[in-house]
């Protein structure tokens, strides 16, 4: 399960990084404008606030997959097993990190309900990963 999770934390941080690039990199072209629903000028007017907000996606990204690799560095097989040395830093890295993607998730969700698509894409899978990864551990 801790295998699973940390998979599914590391599909996660790929959407979040995904998102930094379409909000901070692309949001005045047109495929971050089909994505977000906005015409240009809408885009340029919330242009520094997309670009910023991107950033957030991308150091939530970052902090997961820095636990994901703290996990991994850690890991040895022990049997059957696996056993996590590094776990206490790097699992609080993946949960630090995919908790706050669900937050968000459920942010978006709360203030936006219309843009249920978009909140589900950002929470699920997180979502999954943290329940993976707790389940796992506590085994």
């Amino acid at each position: 399960m801790v295998v699973a999770g940390l998979v599914l934390a590391g599909v996660a941080a790929l959407i979040h990084v995904y998102i930094f690039i379409l909000e901070s990199l692309l949001w005045m072209g047109p495929r971050a404008r089909a994505v977000f629903g906005l015409s240009p000028e809408q885009a340029g007017a919330t242009r520094e606030l997309a670009f910023n907000q991107g950033f957030y996606n991308l150091l939530l990204a970052v902090i997961a997959g820095l636990g994901i690799v703290l996990m991994a560095v850690g890991a040895t097989p022990v049997g059957a097993t696996l056993v996590f040395a590094g776990t206490p830093v790097g699992a609080t890295l993946v949960f630090a990190g995919t908790g706050s993607m669900v937050a968000a998730g459920l942010v978006l969700l709360v203030s936006s309900p219309s843009k249920w698509s978009a909140a589900l894409t950002q929470l699920a899978a997180p979502l999954l990963a943290v329940v993976l990864l707790a389940v796992g551990l506590a085994l």
